[in-house]
């Protein structure tokens, strides 16, 4: 694969994963918000609501983690890709034209 197509594919990845990591902070909010809500009286009980609002923040808390961790991945591996394309350039010494 050559280097720009792997760091535009990498750019990619972590775009991705910042739009994933987005939707899972909203529903980490709203399962919050939920539980918040029952806690306080605001809202009637209902049973399949608070496992839905518990299971809200604990799988926003793991595709969140997740995602991290894959982005972190991402960008240092377009770092490398980018170091890479930085020597092979320099190893060609390219002249600048007027």
């Amino acid at each position: 694969m050559r280097i720009e197509e792997r760091i535009e594919e990498l750019t990619d990845v972590i775009e991705s994963c910042r739009k994933i990591m987005l939707a899972s902070k909203l529903a980490i909010a709203a399962g919050a918000t939920w539980l918040v809500a029952f806690t306080l009286g605001a809202t009637g009980f209902h049973p399949m609501a608070m496992i839905a609002a518990m299971a809200a923040v604990i799988g926003g808390i793991v595709v969140f983690g997740s995602n991290m961790g894959t982005s972190k991945q991402a960008a240092a591996a377009v770092k490398e890709a980018q170091a890479l394309r930085t020597e092979l350039i320099d190893k060609i010494s390219p002249r600048l034209v007027n």
